[in-house]
């Protein structure tokens, strides 16, 4: 999984993923947006739940905890959020598809560790005290707030009607293009503190090459549609004074 997704985010920077701003009908046949976000994230959500309700460590209180911050942004990404987006616009439904398989498959990879591969006490109930746990969580949570308030501000650019393009410049936009990108990615860095594990670092990595080389392209559209409001010495693509 990790070297995959080494090549995957060398391909993303001569490849557009044709969704959203990139959408464009050469990705192949495709379907309303909210549709197409509910079938690509709630694969992982059942698939999740599945793993765990099998497992003869369900009543973990510590792996119970990493179930519910895990299922709490995927609850969010299946229910909430598709039914939040705004107009109809067009889903390739082959990244819908491409989507799914790799989020049920980072479910085994999440759900495989915690519930079945890692040693049974590995996660004593200490754990909850610990630093890895604390600062992992809080690095999540703060992650996800970042994410939900950048969709948010990215939603409410335009008023009913508006075709006009915006540039966002409110919350963690302020110093990333890509502030939604930028939550998203601290959530599963936290993730991989919170669970100290290889499968949460791997799922980092590849929130990283799916989405820095998307960030970078979104980055060079800005510049080129609002030379005069995005400061370019100052706001950044992905992660806030680095890149």
């Amino acid at each position: 999984m990790a070297i995959v997704a080494v090549i995957v985010f060398v391909a993303l920077y001569f490849v557009d993923a044709g969704y959203g701003k990139f959408y464009t009908p050469k990705w192949g046949p495709s379907l309303d947006n909210h549709l197409g976000w509910f079938l690509m994230e709630v694969p992982v959500f059942i698939a999740m739940l599945a793993l765990w309700w099998f497992s003869d460590r369900r009543a973990d209180g510590v792996r119970l905890v990493f179930l519910l911050l895990f299922e709490a942004h995927y609850f969010h990404r299946s229910f909430i959020f598709p039914h939040q987006l705004r107009g109809h616009s067009r889903m390739p439904l082959s990244i819908v598809l491409m989507g799914a398989v790799f989020n049920t498959l980072n479910a085994f990879m999440q759900g495989g560790w915690i519930f079945y591969v890692s040693p049974a006490e590995f996660y004593p109930a200490s754990w909850l005290r610990s630093l890895p746990f604390i600062a992992g969580t809080i690095i999540f949570l703060v992650g996800m707030y970042v994410n939900i308030q950048s969709d948010g501000i990215i939603r409410n650019l335009r008023e009913p009607g508006d075709t006009a393009h915006y540039l966002p410049k409110d919350g963690m936009f302020r110093y990333v293009t890509s502030a939604n990108y930028f939550g998203e990615f601290m959530e599963w860095v936290g993730f991989a503190f919170l669970t100290w594990s290889w499968a949460g670092a791997v799922f980092a990595l590849w929130t990283f090459a799916n989405l820095a080389p998307r960030a970078a392209r979104i980055y060079e559209l800005y510049s080129r549609e609002f030379p005069d409001e995005l400061d370019t010495s100052r706001v950044k693509r992905i992660l806030p004074f680095i890149y």
